[in-house]
């Protein structure tokens, strides 16, 4: 089940129109009462400073967790910060989210270059670990395409067959052809490259925080119903 408004209210007031609002989205696009791990990705690389320095990455980690807290019972959202490798593998929690970004980067050292495959593989590593049952949403943040495209297509192609869907959603200039990898990533064919399209793409904009909640929320989750029907058809996903 998920966790009741009254949790909320209780643990991190300051979530509870995120919540409520997530709610509308996860409603609307006919998840009420749906269940699902909820990941958090966040791109550690030297461009996305400015984006930590305004606040942008803990408002979209405070937005995770109000989806996460309508999708799961525990309150907590696994997070994985990368640049060229992972620089860290940690928790973000309801009741500790304030500054919880800021708190974590003040232990990260140099903001590197930007690698997807190694935090996909965290994260592939950290579901099969749980035992989980339930199907996952990957919300995977970054501002720019992959020193390693083919890694990251092979481990997006190879997570296919794992009842896993990533959203990717871009920091920076929507026009900027850093982005032109990710629209290939969500295009891949099926099923010549994956047995069924596991991945969704938005652009969030040069000032993400100017996305509205319900803006945000609905793109965050207008594909996952669609990847959810094919995994189940492919025996996928099975709860």
């Amino acid at each position: 089940m998920p966790l009741s408004l009254q949790k909320v209210e209780e643990t991190a007031p300051a979530l509870v129109g995120l919540y409520k609002t997530a709610a509308v989205s996860l409603r609307k696009h006919g998840l009420s009462g749906a269940r699902a791990a909820v990941y958090l990705i966040v791109d550690y690389s030297g461009s996305m400073r400015p984006y930590y320095q305004d606040g942008s990455v803990q408002a979209l980690a405070d937005r995770v967790l109000g989806l996460s807290a309508n999708l799961d019972d525990d309150g907590r959202v696994p997070v994985v910060f990368f640049s060229t490798d992972v620089d860290a593998e940690t928790d973000i929690v309801l009741g500790e989210h304030e500054g919880r970004i800021d708190r974590i980067v003040a232990g990260l050292g140099h903001m590197g270059k930007t690698s997807y495959h190694l935090a996909m593989d965290a994260v592939i590593d950290h579901y099969l670990d749980s035992g989980a049952t339930a199907p996952a949403l990957v919300v995977f943040q970054t501002d720019g395409g992959p020193i390693n495209k083919l890694a990251a297509e092979r481990y997006l192609c190879k997570a296919a067959e794992l009842p896993l869907f990533w959203q990717f959603v871009g920091f920076g200039d929507p026009g900027s052809r850093q982005f032109d990898f990710l629209r290939k990533l969500d295009e891949l064919a099926v099923p010549a490259k994956r047995r069924v399209d596991n991945a969704g793409f938005f652009h969030a904009g040069t000032d993400p925080r100017r996305v509205t909640d319900p803006e945000l929320y609905d793109r965050l989750v207008a594909e996952f119903p669609t990847w959810l029907t094919a995994a189940r058809a492919q025996g996928i996903v099975r709860s």
